[in-house]
């Protein structure tokens, strides 16, 4: 159907909720329950939506009920037979709404890219899901035509042409279901790469294998790389425990983190720093314990961070620390975070001389440790950008948080390390671009580069809503953030900014969760916590439209503009013909604009299969998006510019879409005109 409409768009609200419902698709169930009311007017979150301070015995009690009550859910939920629930983590709001994380099984095996969260009101009505896929888990042959060896044999390769060294697989290939990319799941393996990167880092390369084509599905490296400064905290309080006559580097009171010296070493656990006295370090990095002093501290302040403001007891909620070790490696320029060891592990830098053991480094190696154990956001493709700016956002939240007058808190990322040696930091969150490399705002394809740089929009929206677009100075530092569609953004505080990212990563985004994902989770988040005619609603709006993610809050059009759209589904074929969807213009007169906006709103796993062109109603066609094999992210929803000012605008136009390539389908969602 085609419809019209004065400055705002309907299809922007179509968008947002069918994004909300990629979020919650299910067969039986419901919608997100969003609120508005006085908390809206008064600018403050509804006190009931906050994230609940859970112990670890109250947590843990919730995971046991979860357990006991997985058959049950999974029958609500419309699971087949052969599929299981595995419940992952639950995180509860103060008014009593419990978000439990599950993975699945089908037939005893791992399904990989499953995962889903449910979330229950305090009298146990499901009230939202949010699945990773939406696929159908059914008829899936489990038997194997391609051996273990040979799926072993491919990962290892892969690994080799990265340039690792020591590889060997850390076990033998284990038999999964991979719906990792939404479209039919298969039958697979999963082989996991030991060894180290080509930078000295270690390595753990998952490997997905299709078991009857021997194809590789997908790949992703689990040790995740950070960035910090070698500015340390000055003198400060450090938790420790006496033994004997001594002391060691155990912190008692954060769940008896741990931290450990590797000597130059890469391997195991290393020597727990120990001493006669309680004095740890002299403030220079030959000082083997000043470094371990400022990861200690660092990782003390993370603690303190999440358990304050959000109410998590450690990295996985059960009040359980984690452990870091210094010194690894030689002259090793980076920090990373690996889930197996539940560590996190920091180089000594150029010459040995600058340890990467800031407050900010270590805030964002342990984020990377609660995005594991929440979301799981895979480390590739939009998601992996996500996850990297996930640290980013927390490690600035938690450098703020601390108030160190020797390293105050900033939107910058390793401003004081210098690896560039011209004094500039690594990152910058007003406007990721300045480093060369990162994306101010997303495009069709960002999920192609390196993580590092696809977070960048992630960071760029975090500043836009907590300061707003614009020059403005904070704590000292200077900040000039534009925005994509050169419309101004209204900040709301870092402190509303952070809530609501954490809450949308704790219980809304999941392991494929991509930027139309993180914008329909926030949003979400916002209109539990403020109401959707709140102020703090339209500036999450009007962020995400900031770095090209959805419209202005407004309807996206600014100006006078009318709004013609078609939300029917259209089908696309699997590597075949191309199809069309119609939108009617009988009410105009004259030439379509030069700034002719064409919103497209498409569902299609691995996106660069698709051609997508405008066709104006005498036939003329508009490029819209090339075929590009190598994009193996999900969904098209963005909005195109045409100059379309040649063309009459009275007249049928059509959105045409092909898939050129084999195994992955999808439909035309909706799409949109907007003439200004």
């Amino acid at each position: 159907m085609t419809r019209t409409s004065p400055r705002t768009s309907p299809f922007a609200r179509r968008r947002r909720t069918g994004a909300v419902g990629a979020l919650l698709a299910t067969a039986a169930l419901l919608s997100v329950g969003l609120q508005s009311g006085p908390a809206a007017a008064a600018g403050k979150a509804d006190p009931g939506a906050l994230p609940a301070k859970l112990s670890p015995s109250e947590r843990a009690e919730l995971l046991r009920e979860a357990d006991a009550e997985k058959a049950r859910t999974a029958k609500e939920l419309g699971l087949g037979a052969k599929e299981r629930l595995v419940v992952r983590d639950v995180v509860q709001d103060r008014d009593g709404t419990t978000h439990t994380r599950y993975e699945r099984t089908y037939d005893s095996l791992p399904v990989l890219g499953g995962d889903l969260v449910v979330s229950k009101s305090e009298a146990g009505r499901t009230e939202a899901v949010a699945k990773a896929s939406r696929a159908r888990l059914s008829g899936v042959d489990t038997r194997a035509e391609v051996t273990a060896k040979a799926a072993e044999r491919q990962a290892l390769g892969l690994a080799k042409a990265d340039g690792s060294t020591r590889t060997e697989a850390r076990k033998a290939p284990r038999k999964v279901v991979w719906m990792g990319h939404g479209g039919k799941p298969v039958l697979a393996y999963e082989t996991v790469v030991g060894g180290l990167q080509k930078d000295g880092t270690p390595n753990e390369l998952h490997v997905v294998t299709d078991a009857r084509t021997g194809k590789k599905l997908f790949e992703r490296q689990a040790v995740h790389n950070g960035t910090g400064n070698t500015q340390y905290s000055g003198q400060v309080p450090l938790g420790t425990a006496q033994s004997g006559s001594g002391y060691t580097l155990t912190d008692t009171g954060r769940g008896d983190h741990r931290t450990y010296n590797l000597n130059r070493g890469t391997w195991g656990q290393g020597t727990l720093f120990s001493g006669a006295d309680d004095t740890w370090g002299d403030g220079s990095p030959s000082h083997a314990e000043t470094a371990a002093a400022d990861a200690h501290y660092g990782a003390a302040l993370t603690w303190d961070y999440y358990k304050n403001v959000h109410g998590r007891s450690g990295i996985r909620g059960d009040g359980v620390g984690a452990y870091s070790r210094v010194h690894y490696g030689n002259n090793y320029v980076n920090a990373f975070w690996q889930d197996s060891c539940f560590c996190m592990t920091y180089g000594d830098g150029e010459g040995n001389a600058k340890p990467l053991t800031s407050i900010d480094v270590a805030a964002h190696e342990m984020t990377h440790g609660v995005t594991s154990h929440t979301a799981g956001l895979i480390y590739s493709g939009e998601s992996g950008g996500l996850n990297e700016a996930t640290s980013d956002i927390f490690a600035a939240a938690v450098e703020f948080h601390a108030a160190n007058s020797e390293d105050v808190g900033d939107y910058l990322v390793g401003e004081k390390i210098d690896i560039r040696g011209n004094g500039t930091p690594l990152r910058y969150m007003d406007r990721p671009s300045r480093d060369g490399a990162s994306k101010d705002a997303w495009y069709a394809g960002i999920g192609n580069i390196d993580v590092h740089y696809s977070s960048g929009p992630a960071n760029h929206w975090f500043y836009l809503l907590s300061e707003g677009s614009g020059k403005k100075t904070v704590n000292g530092v200077a900040y000039d953030s534009p925005t994509s569609d050169g419309l101004p953004v209204t900040g709301i505080g870092r402190e509303k900014a952070a809530l609501i990212w954490f809450k949308a990563l704790t219980t809304k985004f999941h392991s494929r969760t991509d930027y139309a994902g993180a914008r329909a989770g926030t949003l979400a988040v916002a209109g539990e916590l403020y109401g959707t005619s709140s102020a703090e609603y339209k500036a999450v709006q009007d962020a995400w439209a900031g770095v090209n993610v959805g419209e202005r809050s407004g309807g996206g059009t600014p100006g006078d503009g009318t709004v013609y759209e078609n939300t029917a589904d259209v089908a696309i074929p699997d590597n075949g013909p191309a199809v069309t969807s119609s939108i009617s213009v009988a009410d105009r007169t004259g030439n379509a604009p030069a700034g002719l906006k064409v919103g497209v709103d498409i569902a299609h796993t691995w996106r660069g299969d698709l051609v997508v062109d405008l066709v104006a109603p005498d036939g003329s066609v508009y490029s819209l998006k090339p075929y590009q094999s190598s994009d193996s992210a999900d969904d098209v929803r963005t909005t195109y510019t045409v100059d379309a000012s040649g063309e009459r605008a009275a007249g049928t136009w059509k959105l045409r879409v092909q898939d050129r390539a084999a195994r992955d389908t999808g439909q035309i969602n909706g799409w949109k005109l907007t003439f200004p």
